[in-house]
């Protein structure tokens, strides 16, 4: 069991070093941030979506901008597009899985804003309808994918493919960007005193 433990522990390590040694994915992330920052600058509003665990990360960086990150400070215009479910049983049930996140985009994003999709696989349907919507009304399109990017990749305005085919690894590397990501929208929008 411990050789498991130390194995795993050794994996995510090692996912984490690929990004931090590619100057092209550092500069990605950054440009990501910079992109954040120029939508809520003009009032936009930050959409996240995914499935499963993705959903939870989804639902977790929505929260560090709309709640607060490292330090209290207005709040961000950040949401999860997953949070009612009454919203999604509905839609689900009336039009198809696949249409829950593109459906609601329709509804409550302007030209300028964001999507964030987060994919292991990179293959989400329900997120590559919402990447049409995106296109369609001037929507920016971040993803957060594994190592290959599938289908998110040609529909991405910034690709953040984390060089593995290993879905907790790529999940670990993605709160990490995520959370890099908040640290940078958050300190450029409200700077520190002193």
């Amino acid at each position: 069991m411990n050789n498991r433990i130390s194995e795993s522990i050794s994996q995510s390590i090692a996912a984490k070093q690929a990004i931090l040694d590619d100057n092209d994915f550092m500069a990605r992330i950054e440009r990501a941030a910079e992109l954040i920052i120029e939508s809520l600058r003009g009032g936009g509003k930050i959409h996240f979506c995914g499935n499963g665990g993705s959903a939870a990360d989804a639902q977790h960086l929505a929260a560090e901008l709309s709640g607060r990150f490292y330090y209290d400070r207005p709040p961000l215009n950040a949401e999860a597009l997953h949070c009612n479910t009454s919203y999604l049983t509905a839609v689900g049930n009336d039009y198809g899985y696949e249409y829950i996140f593109a459906r609601l985009l329709r509804g409550t994003a302007k030209r300028g804003d964001v999507l964030v999709g987060i994919s292991t696989s990179g293959n989400s349907k329900n997120i590559l309808k919402a990447y049409e919507v995106c296109k369609e009304n001037g929507i920016h399109i971040i993803s957060l994918t594994g190592m290959t990017g599938g289908a998110m990749k040609e529909n991405s305005e910034i690709l953040l493919n984390v060089p593995s085919t290993d879905t907790p690894r790529i999940q670990e590397s993605h709160i990490m960007i995520g959370h890099i990501i908040c640290e940078l929208v958050e300190s450029a929008l409200f700077p520190k005193k002193g």
